[in-house]
């Protein structure tokens, strides 16, 4: 099974790429299958990690950034893949 762990953050105005470098510096306890990271518009910062593991999984997660720096708590989802769609729109 793939797992999808997903991590967003808001920057205090202005504070996007401090926050975007932040999150780039932060190593996690085990290599996901695949990480990425995303940005938008209000200095928001996206992380998705997917993981080859069952939903319930112990999985290392990103931490909180400190409080300076975010304009609230981090929000975590989790998903389970229910398959790519190859080609179809």
């Amino acid at each position: 099974m793939t797992v999808a762990l997903m991590w967003e953050a808001r920057a205090v105005a202005g504070r996007g790429e401090e926050l975007l470098a932040w999150v780039r510096a932060q190593d996690l306890t085990v290599r996901p299958l695949r990480r990425e990271t995303f940005r938008a518009p209000q200095d928001r910062v996206l992380v998705i990690t997917w993981w080859d593991a069952p939903y319930d999984a112990d999985l290392p997660e990103l931490p909180e950034p400190d409080g300076e720096l975010v304009t609230r708590g981090v929000h975590r989802w989790r998903f389970d893949s229910v398959g790519a769609d190859q080609g179809r729109w």
